[in-house]
Formats: structure tokens, C-alpha cells, sequence
């Protein structure tokens, strides 16, 4: 059994959907919170709950106690998606993310860390760790509380590691975009703003970069990481992987991508540079290629392409 947390959010709903398809008994936690909206959240939900494979629990991973009703469970891998997102709302809100992020997470490892069935432990960082600097896995710079909640994390997840002998493994996206995404992405408010005829938010004066990476791409990248912990069940170690789309593309050039897309111009609000935002981010993954064979085949014209798409007819 696999236990995915946050499978209500965006990437834990498309890694469930994916491990439902191949037939694996999944088992989702989520807690349904407000940061965006919950009708969207419900609508993922009752996607899973088609399967006959999936359990879900409402658990809010903060309450230790809530965690004793799935201790039971044989669990093979954990899939640790659920936290507290956001750069920005880290600076209005920084205890959300020492509760969600940091609190939660060893509420989940002291819950399973003698569980004789477990393989691995997967979890969910970030690129925002490496602020300006190159996205080599030993170079970061950190410049909000979000990024340094999931640094925390990556340290917790050594030290676990050493004690009780666990397999973790880090994983530090990119920019995902896609079917179902979060609605506090740009990319989805650009469609939502541009599609309403209102003008969309510019930071920095359209001067940033982003490795924008289509969430099939993460999918697929994160089973082949999972295949490979289950291919080496005795190494019991903690590593980070890159996982994100190599080739960084400007929101101008993202911009003009839309437009053709959408055949329509947009109407921009040019912004000053916002704080704790980062100028470009662009996925080192040659770690991960030599080890994982890591591959990232939708480009951001396609990807644009697939998320129109969605959001025109199945949003």
C-alpha cells in the first residue's frame, strides 16, 4: 500500500490518480484547507473516490492523535505531498509553515518510523531553496520562510536517516503546472485573469525565469525514484533529487505562448520586484539523469496547449 499525503492538492491528486491506474492500493490523507479553494480540493477528491483502490482518512497532520487511525496499515511507501505552499504567504504568515511544514512532517516520521513494511519515504521540497544561486543540490540561498521550512525538512529527514535507519528521498520541484493546479500559480491566474479581461500581474517588470515543468513530467520522474528505492529496499540513505524541466523560460516569452494559445492579447500590470521572489530558477538535473534516466518531454508550448485545454472545458 501506498500512503499519499495531500492528495486533495495538486501534485498528491495526479500521483494518486497515477498509482489508482497501475492498481495499487492507495491511501490518501488530506485535511481540506483553506489556502485556496475547497470546492476545487472536493473536486479532485471525488475524482479518487471512483476507485475501489483508494481509502481516504481526513486527517490534519499537525494532530498527531488523527495519524493513529492509519498506523495499522501496511505501508510499503510514503508519499509526503501534503504542506503549507506559497513564497509570498510565508512573509504574511511564517507559523503556518513551522506547523504545516515542520511539525507535520515529524508528527508523520515519529507515526511511522518503526513500521516494519516501509521501503521509503518520498517527500516534497522546493526549488525556492536555492534562491539566486545555481540550482546545484549543495548550493542554496534561502530568502523566505517557505524555503527554509523545506530545508528544515531535508535536514529532519538526515537525521531520521541516521537513527532509525529510513530511506528518505527529497524531492525539490520546479514550477508545476498542469491539469487541476493550484489556483495561486501564474499560470493559472494569467488564464483566469486574461479569460475575465483583466489585467494580470507582472513582477519584476516580466524579468523573471522559471523551469516551468508539466506535472505528467513530475509524475513519471517520481515512480521511476520510487522504482528505484524499491529496487534497492537495504540502502537506507537521504538524498535530494532536481526534479524539474531543464530549460528556463521567461514570463515574457510564457506571455506570448498564452496569447497565441488563447488568441488574445493580454493586458499587463507591470510590478516592481516583490520580496522574497526569486529572479530565475532553472533545473540542474544531472544528478538525477545519471542515476534515474529523469526525462522531461512536454515542452512549454504543449504544456500551455494541455492546461488551455483543460481549464476552457473541464475546470
Amino acid at each position: 500500500m501506498i500512503l499519499i499525503t495531500g492528495c486533495a492538492g495538486f501534485i498528491g491528486f495526479h500521483l494518486s490518480i497515477f498509482y489508482l491506474k497501475l492498481g495499487k492500493q492507495v491511501l490518501g490523507i488530506d485535511n481540506i484547507n483553506n489556502y485556496y479553494s475547497k470546492e476545487l480540493k472536493f473536486k479532485r477528491l471525488n475524482k479518487l473516490k471512483k476507485f475501489k483502490n483508494f481509502k481516504f482518512f481526513f486527517i490534519d497532520l499537525k494532530k498527531k492523535k488523527s495519524l493513529k487511525k492509519i498506523k495499522k496499515y501496511r505501508i510499503k511507501f510514503i508519499l509526503h505531498l501534503a504542506g503549507q505552499a506559497g513564497v509570498r504567504y510565508s512573509i504574511v504568515n511564517p507559523l503556518s509553515y513551522v506547523d504545516n511544514n515542520i511539525k507535520a512532517y515529524i508528527n508523520l516520521l515519529e507515526t511511522f518510523k518503526y513500521n516494519p513494511h516501509l521501503v521509503g519515504i518520498l517527500y516534497a521540497s522546493t526549488s525556492s531553496i536555492y534562491g539566486d544561486k545555481k540550482s546545484k543540490i549543495k548550493n542554496y540561498n534561502i530568502k523566505s520562510v517557505y524555503a527554509a521550512s523545506k530545508k528544515t525538512m531535508e535536514f529532519i529527514s538526515e537525521v531520521y536517516c541516521n537513527i532509525y535507519k529510513l530511506k528518505f528521498v527529497g524531492m525539490r520541484f520546479f514550477t508545476v503546472y498542469g491539469p487541476y493546479g493550484r489556483p495561486d500559480m501564474s499560470i493559472y491566474k494569467f488564464f483566469n485573469n486574461i479569460l475575465e479581461n483583466k489585467k494580470i500581474d507582472i513582477y519584476n517588470y516580466g524579468n523573471h525565469k522559471r523551469s516551468f515543468t508539466y506535472i505528467d513530467d513530475i509524475i513519471l520522474n517520481i515512480n521511476k525514484i520510487v522504482k528505484n528505492a524499491d529496487k534497492n529496499k537495504s540502502k537506507k540513505d537521504s538524498i535530494v533529487y532536481n526534479i524539474g524541466n531543464p530549460n528556463s523560460v521567461s514570463l515574457f516569452k510564457l506571455i506570448k505562448i498564452i496569447e497565441s494559445v488563447l488568441s488574445k492579447k493580454v493586458k499587463k500590470n507591470l510590478m516592481p520586484f516583490q520580496m522574497g521572489d526569486i529572479l530565475k530558477t532553472k533545473a540542474y538535473i544531472g544528478k538525477a539523469e545519471n542515476r534515474l534516466d529523469f526525462k522531461f518531454k512536454v515542452n512549454i508550448e504543449e504544456g500551455i496547449k494541455k492546461f488551455a485545454n483543460w481549464f476552457l472545458n473541464e475546470r
